[in-house]
């Protein structure tokens, strides 16, 4: 009887010094764990999948496969620069922002989830108005666009809205150009350089005006995490002494762009959300305002609608 020579292929036993992925995810876990990072699974996760150009979900049926020299350095880059601070959106070169991908660099804030419900009030409102005038087209405008991720969800999610997205920095309107384009609403998204509502004429004929305005004052700045402060366009954060300044100037202009039955829908510090209360009664020109909790309870956005 003659045996085959031929034996079983089985793959062999990875050696337990093998940088897999399972390793890599769970030793920069603690890394990042221990420099402060407040999700640093997470973020150890984000940034391993851009370095595989693979989505977080396809990690989980890789976790004993060793990442090519390629991927490791890369990967290796990010956790060092992760590490000094610097914001994993800002690595990757994107952020998810109501179910789209926006891209965002250091020229831009990275959008948060708590700004998701400055859309939510939005296209609420759009829905009312729509209700009663189905064929009206209705005008929008988002004042400090930045990356232009509030006016691309408005716009994706209403198609027959015009929206103006409006930001003083140049170099933020790139990448809300950018961004319009790669979300398909370029035909609805008009994007204009100028301070707050300049670029607006005082024509009472805007529906709904939001904004993420810059509201941290010149003390909260100060004691902010070095991953914001050392990152993120100042310009865009703080306002001033009193974090209202901005808002102030805002509510008054948008008094003359909005209809009548417009909306004003501001973002802000719950810290200052009675004052920005304040100033929009002062003005006489908004019914009552209504605050717009986060999901962590804290009065996160001001809704007022034009007498």
């Amino acid at each position: 009887m003659i045996v085959a020579e031929e034996t079983t292929q089985t793959e062999k036993p990875k050696s337990p010094d093998a940088w897999t992925v399972m390793r890599l995810l769970g030793w920069t876990t603690d890394f990042f764990r221990k420099r402060g990072s407040e999700s640093p699974r997470l973020d150890a996760e984000v940034l391993l999948a851009h370095a595989r150009d693979c989505s977080r979900i396809a990690l989980y049926t890789a976790f004993d496969t060793e990442p090519n020299d390629e991927q490791r350095e890369a990967f290796r880059e990010m956790v060092r620069r992760r590490g000094d601070g610097a914001p994993v959106a800002y690595l990757v070169g994107y952020r998810e922002f109501y179910s789209l991908r926006i891209r965002v660099n250091e020229s831009v804030l990275i959008p948060r989830p708590e700004t998701e419900h400055v859309v939510i009030e939005a296209l609420d409102h759009a829905k009312i108005m729509l209700a009663a005038e189905p064929k009206r087209v209705l005008r929008i405008v988002d004042v400090g666009t930045g990356s232009g991720a509030i006016a691309i969800a408005i716009a994706k999610h209403l198609p027959s809205a015009l929206v103006t997205a409006i930001d003083l920095s140049n170099d933020a309107l790139l990448i809300a150009k950018w961004n319009v384009e790669q979300n398909e609403v370029v035909d609805r998204v008009t994007l204009a350089q100028g301070d707050l509502l300049a670029p607006v004429p005082a024509d009472g004929s805007i529906d709904i005006i939001v904004s993420n305005p810059p509201y941290v004052t010149e003390a909260e700045y100060a004691q902010l995490a070095p991953t914001v402060r050392d990152h993120e366009p100042r310009g865009a954060l703080v306002a001033g002494p009193a974090g209202t300044e901005i808002i102030e100037r805002l509510v008054t202009d948008a008094a003359g762009r909005l209809r009548s039955g417009g909306h004003l829908i501001i973002e802000f510090s719950p810290m200052i959300a009675d004052a920005s209360a304040k100033l929009l009664k002062a003005t006489g020109f908004y019914e009552e305002p209504k605050f717009i909790k986060d999901l962590a309870g804290h009065r996160r956005l001001i809704s007022a609608r034009r007498l």
